[in-house]
Formats: C-alpha cells, sequence, structure tokens
C-alpha cells in the first residue's frame, strides 16, 4: 500500500507566508529605502510545467497547495507587487475562484487500464460526513479517473479524481479535497475513461485509538493571546517556579544573533548616484547615533575628504573648477572605507557600478529600523526548554517538543504552552495525566527562533526566518531587510542542501535559504543539542502551521531521480501510522478537526521536499520518531461549499481552537510515548 503519499503533487515547494485568514490584496509598491510591502495572496499555477517554473523563481509559497481538478494548482504565497508582476511571464498570476474541471478526452484507441484504489475512508467533523479516495492507474497521470460512492437506501455521488506528479514521478490520483457527502459511505468504485476499474469498502478515518477519561475537574484553555518570546518564556518560568518538584528549567547553550541588526541609511538616488552606509556596530549598540553628511566645500578644485566628529561623519565631496561637486558614488565609498574611526562601512547600491555623481546631503542618521518597544531586548537571547516529569533522570523515555523554528508561525508556540500547562496542572487531579508525568521524560521548547518571532510581531508579520543576515553589501541595503536570515528548518545536516537534497536555497534571500554551512545556526544547534544530550529522548514534535498535516521522514528527496532519504522499515511506518491515528482521534475529539487522510504521512508523500529539515536529522541521526505538526487545518465553509486556508496568524479566536486542538494532539503524543518499547 502506498501508504498517504498523496498530495505530493507539485511539490518542491518553498515555503513562506503570513497572517489573516485569507488572501488579501497587494499594496503599493514602497519607495528605495523601505521594503517592498508583502501580502499572503493566492496564485493559480495553470500546469505542471507553470508549477516547476514558479519554484525555480524562488517565489515564498506556503504549504497549503490545493490542485485543481482541471489539472492546475492553487497554492497560497507572499508575494510584493513586483514579484507577482513578474511571475506573469512564467504564467502565473492572481487566483480568481477554483477553477472548473476540465473534461479530458482519452484516446480512442487507449487500452484498458488497471486501477488499484489504496486507501478510501470517510471521517465525519463538524460539518459533517466527508469522503476521500486514494487510487493509481497503469496509464499513469494521463489517466482520467471517477470515484462513485454509495451509502445507505441507495444513497450515491461521484467526484474527479486528480493526478499527482512530484519531480516528475506519478504518485496516483486523489481528490483535490475530500468531498461532502450527504450520509456515510459505505462502498467506493473508481472507474476509468478507458474502462479500467475497481471496488472497495469505504472505512472510517482516523480510527485510532479514543483519548483517555478526562476526570471530573480536568483543567484547560490557558492560553489567552498570541504570545511574542519574553512571554513565552516568562510563561515556562512561571510554571517551574509553581511546579518545582515535576519541572526544571534547561538554558540552552547556544545563544541567538539577538533582535538586533547593524543600522544603515541609503544616501543619494538609486541606482547609479546612491550609496549604502551601515554601521559596524549594532543599531542597540551605538549603531542609531551615528549620522552622515555630505557635504559641498563651497569652493572650487577641492579633494574628496572624509572627516570624523564624535558619531558624525562628514564626507566633503570633490569639486571642479566651478565648484560644483564631482564624486561619484564609488569614490565616495572608497573614501569613507579607506577612513580610519568612521564606526561605518560603505557601499554602492546592489550591483550598480556606482559611476553616478553624488549630489550634497544633509546629514542623515543610521537606523536599525526596528520598531519593538525598548523593553524588547536587543540581547542575544537564551532559549529556554521546560522539563516536565515526576522522574527527570533520564530513566523514562524522553518526549521533546518545539515550536516557532518559522517565525511567523504564531499559533505553534501557544500549542506547546497549553500542553505544559493541562500536564501540570492536572497532575494532582487526574489519573491519566498523573500516569503520564510518571512514565514520560518531556522537554518543551516554546520558541526555538525568538529573535525571528520579535522581528514578525514587531516588524514584518511575514518572517520566516532568524536575523542573522549572510548577505554580502550588494543585497544587504535597508531596502532588503526583510529578506535576509535563515530558515532554521533547512539548515540541519541530514538530507541537506549541502548533500544534494532539494528543497533549499543557497540564495541568502529566499524563504528557504539554507545557510552557508549545516548547523550554522545558533537556532538549530540547540535542537540537536537537546537529542546529544538527552539520550532518553525517543518522539519528537515539531509544531508548525498553517494547512493541517500531519507527518515523518523522509522529509527530502534528491531531485535527480528523485531520490529520497532511505525510508523507515515497514514496522516503523506502520507503527508511524498508527501512532498518527491515535493522534488525530485526539485533535478531533475537541471540536471535530480532522487531518486530512492524504496529508497524513511522510513529507516527501504528502507535502514536498524540505531539505535540511530537523525532523529528519532526529530520525535518521539519534534514532528519534519525529513528527511534524501543521496546525490550522483548513476550514469547511458550507455557504460557498469549499475548504478555506487560515493563515499563519488567524484573527485569536480560530487561533485559540487550534492551539486546543493540537495541544491534546501533543498530549496524545505523550501518551503514545508512555506506552513505548524499543523496537
Amino acid at each position: 500500500m502506498r501508504g498517504s503519499r498523496a498530495s505530493a503533487v507539485i511539490l518542491m515547494i518553498v515555503v513562506s507566508t503570513f497572517l489573516a485568514s485569507g488572501p488579501s490584496s497587494l499594496p503599493a509598491v514602497a519607495g528605495p529605502g523601505d521594503p517592498e510591502p508583502a501580502s499572503l495572496v493566492t496564485l493559480s499555477v495553470p500546469d505542471k510545467a507553470a508549477m516547476e517554473r514558479l519554484v525555480a523563481s524562488g517565489a515564498d509559497l506556503t504549504e497549503r497547495v490545493r490542485p485543481q481538478a482541471d489539472g492546475s494548482v492553487q497554492v497560497d504565497a507572499v508575494l510584493t507587487p513586483s514579484a507577482l508582476a513578474g511571475l506573469k511571464s512564467i504564467g502565473v498570476g492572481l487566483a480568481a475562484g477554483t477553477p472548473s474541471a476540465a473534461k479530458k478526452t482519452p484516446s480512442a484507441t487507449a487500452a484498458q487500464d488497471q486501477i488499484v484504489i489504496e486507501r478510501a475512508v470517510w471521517y465525519k467533523s463538524r460539518d459533517g460526513y466527508f469522503l476521500s479516495v486514494e487510487a493509481s492507474s497503469s496509464a499513469g497521470e494521463a489517466a482520467v479517473l471517477t470515484a462513485t460512492w454509495t451509502g445507505r437506501r441507495g444513497v450515491t455521488g461521484q467526484v474527479a479524481m486528480v493526478p499527482f506528479v512530484d519531480a516528475g514521478a506519478y504518485m496516483g490520483h486523489q481528490f483535490s479535497t475530500p468531498s461532502p457527502v450527504t450520509a456515510e459511505p459505505q462502498r467506493v468504485t473508481v472507474t476509468s475513461a478507458t474502462g479500467g476499474k475497481a471496488e472497495a469498502r469505504v472505512r472510517e478515518w482516523p480510527d485510532g485509538e479514543r483519548p483517555d477519561r478526562q476526570a471530573p475537574g480536568y483543567q484547560k484553555d490557558f492560553v489567552t493571546q498570541y504570545m511574542p518570546p519574553a512571554q513565552l518564556n516568562e510563561r515556562i518560568q512561571a510554571l517551574h517556579r509553581r511546579y518545582p518538584a515535576l519541572t526544571d528549567i534547561i538554558q540552552l547553550p547556544n545563544l541567538t544573533n539577538g533582535y538586533r541588526r547593524h543600522a544603515q541609511a541609503l544616501i543619494g538616488t538609486p541606482p547609479g548616484a546612491a550609496i549604502v552606509v551601515t554601521s559596524d556596530a549594532y543599531g542597540s549598540e551605538g549603531g542609531n547615533d551615528v549620522s552622515v553628511e555630505l557635504a559641498a566645500p563651497g569652493a572650487p578644485d577641492r579633494p574628496l575628504q572624509v572627516s570624523v566628529n564624535g558619531r558624525q561623519v562628514t564626507v566633503s565631496l570633490a569639486t571642479d573648477g566651478s565648484g560644483t561637486p564631482v564624486s561619484t558614488a564609488a569614490q565616495v565609498v572608497a573614501a569613507v572605507n579607506a577612513t580610519a574611526g568612521t564606526g561605518v562601512k560603505a557601499a554602492a547600491y546592489r550591483t550598480d557600478p556606482g559611476a553616478g555623481v553624488m549630489a550634497p546631503a544633509a546629514a542623515t542618521r543610521l537606523t536599525d529600523s526596528l520598531k519593538a518597544p525598548a523593553d524588547v531586548s536587543r540581547a542575544p537571547m537564551r532559549v529556554l526548554a521546560l522539563r516536565v516529569g515526576v522522574h527527570r533522570d533520564g530513566s523514562r523515555t524522553g518526549v521533546l517538543a518545539y515550536a516557532q523554528e518559522h517565525a511567523r508561525e504564531w499559533v505553534p508556540p501557544l500549542v506547546t504552552v497549553e500542553a505544559a500547562e493541562r500536564l501540570l496542572r492536572n497532575y494532582a487531579r487526574d489519573p491519566a495525566t498523573r500516569k503520564l508525568l510518571q512514565r514520560t521524560d518531556i522537554f518543551i521548547v516554546p520558541t526555538v527562533n525568538p529573535d525571528g518571532a520579535n522581528y514578525s510581531f514587531y516588524d514584518f508579520n511575514s518572517q520566516r526566518k532568524n536575523m542573522t543576515n549572510h548577505c554580502p553589501a550588494a543585497q544587504s541595503d535597508p531596502a532588503q531587510r526583510n529578506t535576509w536570515g535563515v530558515d532554521v528548518n533547512r539548515n540541519y545536516a541530514v538530507g541537506s542542501l549541502t548533500d544534494g537534497y532539494f528543497g533549499a536555497s543557497a540564495n541568502c534571500q529566499s524563504g528557504t535559504y539554507a545557510g552557508p554551512a549545516e548547523h550554522s545556526e545558533p537556532e538549530s544547534r540547540n535542537v540537536v543539542w537537546l537529542a546529544q544530550k538527552y539520550r532518553n529522548i525517543r518522539f519528537a514534535m515539531n509544531v508548525h502551521s498553517y494547512g493541517g498535516y500531519f507527518m515523518w521522514p523522509p522529509g527530502a528527496y534528491k531531485l535527480d531521480g528523485r531520490v529520497a532519504l532511505p525510508r523507515p522499515t515497514a514496522d516503523q511506518e506502520a507503527y508511524f501510522m498508527r501512532s498518527a491515528r491515535t493522534i488525530e482521534q485526539a485533535i478531533a475529539a475537541e471540536r471535530g478537526t480532522v487531518i486530512w487522510p492524504q496529508q497524513t504521512g511522510p513529507v516527501t508523500d504528502v507535502l514536498y521536499s524540505a531539505a535540511g529539515n530537523s525532523a529528519d536529522e532526529l530520525w535518521y541521526d539519534h534514532g528519534i520518531y519525529g513528527w511534524d505538526f501543521e496546525v490550522g487545518a483548513d476550514l469547511w465553509n458550507s455557504s460557498t461549499r469549499t475548504w478555506e486556508g487560515v493563515g499563519f496568524q488567524p484573527p485569536f479566536e480560530e487561533g485559540h481552537a487550534e492551539a486546543m486542538e493540537f495541544a491534546s494532539g501533543l498530549i496524545s503524543l505523550v501518551g503514545v510515548a508512555s506506552g513505548f518499547r524499543e523496537r
């Protein structure tokens, strides 16, 4: 059985995006000194070839990808107006709505194909009954398949199936999204336009073990707002103070860059007659106090000179015989950089040679452009983990839960905090909770990437990466500051970009920039340190958003031949799936949200290749069963009868509901770990 390979389809996608529960309109273009505003939009991609061109373009795409019945794809993306305009040349534009299913006409001489139904399941959510079917045809992606279902008392219906091709490999057919049905389906028949046919009984999904019954007075619902890193850290420290006999605070060893960057100014008129000046010191450490003036001497035949008075740098421009300034941008750059004690470095604007003549300019103060209040620390951050359990000595099975590798994902930290609160506050009153804390050793890291999270909260809510800028001067002017940083979840050492795996970028401005080297970032080194130091950790949950996925290794493949990292053994895959069904049962019990079957499975089967991700390293290097949540499943709109995405930062009412249900799922993972026996 193929398992749940399904929506691998088009994906090799570059991840990113931001808030809100729906696409927003694109804002106006900003001036040369400010970043161009970005918006979350839904793109319509006409076919597989266009999708490959879209990926190659470096567009900032999200995990929420929805194939359509006509062979096109709709995908959410974070784009600036100019980036969107650039996509027109490859045939991609804004989606105007769900495309209608195009009729494919098979060849009159096509032979009858062989159909295999690999999974046919139904589920009941708060919105009614839904059907999901996965099948494959010996004719491959050219097959035109239709699923017909029947229920009790003659109820029936039909759904067109969508072919999935990923990195040139046919993955099978499935529904674009689970299809609403009027009653519980009992049987399904998949037919091909060339005469192939297969039948199967429809089973219930996820059919895992039911959550433990909670004792009267069981407490939950402890998160009341989105929380920036300082509040998250204070929250787990407060839990430690309240429950010292059940917790420890672990200070992870690698300090982050900090919510800080060097101060800058763009002086002049780009491209040719402009320079970028960057402070040697971080803005918060004196760089914001530096100013640069381009002065006209007011006399003929004066040389180019640079002087420093305190934190004021004055560039006296060279003049010709008439007293007119004649210094080019390149000459000003060279003079500033050759003068000792300025406290700044100068560069030409992007890749321009700087041949334009600079005009005099009044003193311009440099700024790091960071907007957080002064009480938000700019210093390197110490990432914290809360260790929970009765026996915190390595003698019990360890479970690691970590969130916010991607800064703009505001709901995942709430999942970890809510789970920690429930485990500790219910220990004294709930026998099931008491058993969990007696049998497991739990490590909770609410925010792996606090610097990026602060930037997302206070400056640019679409921020995905950390705040370490590895870009050269040509890519480091102020208007590009929202593109800097490393994707923490592409910075690990297994199945990495360095090793030739697909799904990360060497471009420092890409949303999936893997960094200059494996483990170059303190954030990834902290996660690995936990796995190395606490050898009893056998389970890990990497909490992300959004889209509603439940995934595990392998998470990366090499594009040429689609050669994936080794699959787990049959027994291990069965354990992953059996555990997933149990955990998804707990998620569904909270408010009826069901994680789609076609979005449950190995990353390379249900999403895309993600080179250098953390779950792969934990599994292949440390033997840790590594899962990934993508919280924020689509919501069913009964009026339009469509599934709608929720975004990274939905209104808190929705974010709260997601935190409640996935905290239940995380606690269910602890339950799975409590019964673990080494296999």
